[in-house]
């Protein structure tokens, strides 16, 4: 399993995004984080400044979302609708993306309830449940 830092995270990002700025070729992974950068053009003073950015600490008390973390959410629900793991996530966030108009919102809702799994799963020392994560997305995709 590839296990990335910190700083490779955010490096990646503001290479992908510099790249993509250039015109340069972008490999698959990097042209999919482009195209979410693209997307949040509130973080592009983010991504401008690699040194900046492997260096800044997003904390609660600042009110921000962290870019990184946000758009590797955005990465790992592409991952996961694209090889529809765990099992029914792709229906879940095309259901999500009919409601709401948006493939974008729909990831910030499967975004919301992963994270909320996430939580569930270390706070209880459990294994991350993907059947309930399944279930909670099919839930605020029908309601």
């Amino acid at each position: 399993m590839f296990a990335p830092s910190q700083e490779q995270v955010r490096r990646f990002f503001c290479e992908a995004w510099s790249k993509h700025q250039a015109g340069q070729p972008l490999t698959p992974l990097e042209a999919q984080a482009a195209d979410w950068i693209v997307e949040h053009p509130e973080y592009h003073q983010d991504l401008a400044d690699v040194e900046a950015a492997i260096a800044r600490q997003y904390t609660v008390e600042e009110g921000r979302t962290n870019p990184f973390l946000h758009l590797s959410m955005h990465l790992s629900i592409t991952e996961q609708v694209s090889i529809d793991q765990p099992r029914g996530v792709k229906q879940a966030v095309q259901l999500l993306a009919h409601k709401l108009n948006s493939v974008h919102e729909a990831h910030h809702v499967a975004m919301e309830a992963l994270g909320e799994m996430v939580w569930e799963a270390q706070r209880a020392g459990t294994p991350f449940d993907g059947h309930a994560y399944i279930d909670r997305l099919q839930m605020r995709a029908t309601r």
